[in-house]
């Protein structure tokens, strides 16, 4: 199907579709299989002299055809470009009048590049109508029609200004948005460049034992800074330099590869002087592409224009549509791909116009539909030989395939800011809290009225909550923006259109609907097909709001939760802080659509939806260590001070106590991690670290392949025979409890997560426990926490002494569980 035959059904509102007729458009808007090559002509630009003004002549380069056709992978598209092009090249136009007279262009003047947009469209106001020597008659050069002022029936504007030359044509739009499009991406990529080159020359000079990492999303060039993991266990690799990936790639850590070892990350301390810089970078750098995208915006189709819509509003000429595809959806795509919905709030001054073209383009009817397209994107580049006899002319064959369209990539940020509001207004529900204490109540507090105890310093309160409003606004307008969207595509394409859109969507884990007939694991299911489910399950219920409560006889006490932490949580009740909500919020954005989903180890939160600081953690062992495929719980609370303190942790899968799997993981929960503070090294960096960070700590340095090494001390004791003894007896406790303990007994709210976990892993757990089994040494499980290797282990056998069985035992009850396990109904899971 070629493009252009539904560009011309989209402009004929005879066609106009009502939502009842299969969509036509299935095979283009919605499927990003497809896969375009292209030739793309490389030529060496010719300069041109320009006379603004007759005593300041400027010498400007010439945008060549081929940088004009650049980036147009559909062949309508290429004739639409090129027809424009070849129009406007022509040294003069007839005058309309029929006076056999001949307009003059000055050679360049559509298409030479000025240093800036404004330089541009003041030259042209200033030169693109002129008067025919013959006639008199005043004459457009871009169209060859009669300007406004020479017309007899010339329409009035309602302020009384004439009308804008630029506003003349369709031609004139159509050139105008092209060059001014082609400078967006010409900054936006010498941007990118700019900010690549900092980062590097950051790099270069940070110290080795400090590592850091700069997470980006899209072409964002500073977007916060994650401190590396550094603590007094920490191990170097080869070079000297400490290994950590951030997100999901430490996940999926190989079983030859060595773990990261340490137990925190750095921060507190660190000079802050070079962040700040490259903040300050980062703001100019929005400011000069957030003002070059509003200059170029004036010049897009509106029906809303003030005071009056041109005509060029009514029909736009048909390169628009290509501009705006082709070079407006490719800076879009790389902004929207930014996984930080803090960082674009940080940078309102240039995701505000962004969002500001989204709602332009597609609140006009001929330009509604890129919002549900793919977008084709540029993959491979293949540098060709310079054409024969020709020094100056080369090409390169493009494949461009497509990728996710400008509504699918807004989602993704929409999911965030809807769980930024939801978490705000969590925290901002007003909790009925009883005045009358009792007397231990009054022992304990002196007295104090509960509405004292709530109480906090109001100083600096009002810059708190001026800072809370400016994050909700921006998250209130990414949801408009994703409405108005939507109801311009129902407007324009119907319902059936959009509800396919919306199929098509990414779905916030807590909104996605579960098919339980795609947990159905066929016998013939190969390794991959296995995979592949799990992570497709995982990603759908890795985060999940929930009732954490428990319920009160008397309906006018503060609820109780089923958390640790609830007296902490029962002491905040209805408390007014707009910096922890503000924080909690962000936490809560980023969370939702990135906490690690892997097949070797994925985080799964559950979060109370009434009180969202109020949460609970499952963290599944990475493959390649004792920990492999067992589920870890964990209670977490943020606190009064978060995130200027570090949240409450508590490890839960202990086996009631009797059982510490790691030297930083005692049997009473506590949780040995230098970002919590409660181990050596460096720590919390108050408003910077955040729970993520936590919890990755927790999957890729304490869950790691050699826990013996955790302890103080005992860093040289890699590979030796008191940490493989070590490492065996996690092993069995691990089989004891966080995979057979939890499975008989799932901790709530993670009943379904953990039979689906094992149930999907049944086949791998099988080849798993049976390594294990051979790997074992056959000592009993011991509760003992550390084993120093001077000591005998202390052991306190569950099950009958003799060679592996312990282990042995373990092992075949586990394997009966799954055995059971594998015949439940998939409706039971979710």
């Amino acid at each position: 199907m070629d493009y252009y035959d539904d560009l011309e059904e989209i402009l004929n509102s005879d066609v106009r579709r009502t939502g009842e007729e299969i969509d036509p458009y299935a095979g283009i808007f919605f499927s990003k299989d497809r896969k375009e090559e292209v030739i793309e002509v490389e030529e060496t630009p010719e300069q041109v002299t320009l006379h603004p003004s007759p005593d300041n002549p400027q010498t400007l380069v010439l945008m060549t055809q081929g940088e004009w056709m650049k980036g147009c992978p559909e062949g309508g598209e290429q004739g639409l470009l090129f027809g424009l092009w070849n129009d406007l090249q022509a040294p003069s136009v007839k005058c309309p009048n029929k006076c056999d007279n001949n307009l003059s262009r000055e050679k360049g003047m559509f298409t030479a590049i000025w240093p800036d947009f404004e330089h541009y469209v003041s030259y042209l106001r200033s030169h693109v109508q002129a008067k025919c020597s013959s006639c008199s008659a005043e004459v457009c050069l871009a169209c060859g029609e009669l300007a406004t002022s020479s017309r007899l029936d010339k329409p009035k504007r309602r302020d009384g200004n004439p009308p804008d030359p630029l506003f003349h044509c369709a031609e004139l739009q159509g050139m105008v948005l092209g060059m001014g499009l082609s400078m967006v991406e010409k900054m936006f990529e010498e941007q990118v460049r700019e900010a690549q080159q900092e980062q590097q020359e950051d790099d270069n000079e940070e110290n080795k034992s400090r590592k850091k990492r700069r997470v980006t999303g899209g072409a964002s060039a500073v977007s916060h800074i994650i401190a590396g993991a550094e603590s007094s266990t920490a191990s170097t690799d080869e070079d000297g330099e400490e290994e950590y990936l951030f997100g999901v790639a430490q996940a999926g850590r190989g079983k030859g590869k060595r773990a990261p070892s340490g137990t925190g990350y750095g921060g507190g301390k660190e000079d802050q002087s070079g962040i700040l810089a490259a903040l300050e970078a980062q703001c100019a750098r929005d400011t000069r592409i957030g003002t070059l995208l509003s200059q170029v915006r004036v010049f897009l189709p509106s029906l809303a224009r003030s005071p009056d819509a041109e005509t060029s509003d009514y029909l736009p000429h048909p390169t628009v549509l290509v501009h705006v595809r082709r070079r407006f959806n490719a800076v879009s795509s790389a902004l929207l791909r930014n996984d930080s919905l803090a960082d674009m709030s940080d940078r309102q001054v240039l995701y505000f116009e962004l969002l500001e073209w989204l709602e332009t383009v597609s609140n006009h009817e001929a330009l509604a539909s890129i919002m549900g397209m793919p977008i084709m994107m540029p993959q491979t580049v293949t540098f060709l030989l310079a054409r024969p006899g020709s020094t100056q002319i080369r090409e390169r064959k493009l494949v461009y395939e497509g990728s996710a369209g400008p509504r699918e990539l807004l989602e993704a940020i929409a999911i965030q800011a809807r769980a930024a509001v939801k978490g705000w207004e969590s925290t901002k529900k007003k909790v009925q809290v009883k005045t009358e204490m009792t007397e231990a109540e009054k022992r304990k507090t002196g007295g104090a009225p509960v509405e004292e105890r709530l109480r906090i310093n109001v100083k600096g309160k009002e810059k708190e909550k001026a800072e809370e409003a400016r994050l909700f606004t921006f998250c209130n307008r990414i949801l408009a923006t994703a409405d108005a969207i939507d109801k311009a595509l129902r407007d324009t394409k119907g319902a059936a259109f959009l509800q396919r859109l919306h199929d098509s969507l990414p779905k916030a884990p807590w909104e996605a609907s579960l098919d339980q007939g795609q947990l159905r694991l066929s016998p013939n299911a190969t390794d991959a097909e296995i995979r592949t489910m799990y992570e497709d399950w995982a990603n759908r219920v890795n985060f999940q709001y929930c009732d954490l409560t428990i319920e009160n006889e008397d309906t006018g006490e503060t609820p109780n939760f089923k958390s640790v932490f609830n007296n902490d949580a029962r002491g905040l009740a209805g408390a007014d802080m707009p910096r922890r909500s503000l924080a909690i919020a962000k936490e809560l954005a980023v969370l939702s659509t990135n906490l690690p989903v892997n097949w070797n180890s994925s985080i799964f939160l559950r979060v109370d939806e009434s009180r969202v600081d109020v949460i609970k953690a499952l963290i599944t062992g990475p493959e390649g260590t004792p920990y492999e495929n067992g589920c870890y719980v964990f209670d977490i609370f943020l606190g009064s001070n978060y995130n200027m303190a570090p949240p409450s942790v508590k490890y839960l899968t202990t086996n009631d106590g009797k059982f510490r799997f790691n030297p930083n993981l005692y049997a009473d929960g506590k949780v040995c991690l230098s970002l919590l503070g409660t181990w050596q090294g460096p720590g919390w960096n108050p408003g910077k670290s955040t729970l993520l960070q936590v919890l990755i700590s927790i999957q890729s340095m304490i869950l790691c392949d050699e826990p013996y090494l955790n302890e103080p001390g005992w860093e040289a004791q890699r590979g030796t025979a008191a940490s493989g003894r070590y490492s065996a007896n996690v092993r069995r406790m691990v089989v004891h409890t966080a995979m057979m303990g939890n499975l008989k007994n799932p901790p709530e709210p993670f009943g379904d997560v953990i039979r689906t976990h094992f149930r999907l892993k049944a086949r791998s757990l099988r080849t798993q426990l049976n390594k294990w089994l051979a790997m074992d040494d056959g000592v009993p499980v011991s509760e003992a926490a550390v084993l120093a290797p001077t000591k005998k282990d202390a052991a306190s056998p569950t099950w009958a002494e003799g060679s592996q069985s312990a282990m042995r035992g373990y092992v075949d009850a586990f394997k009966m569980m799954l055995d059971e396990l594998q015949k439940e109904e998939v409706g039971t899971d979710s």
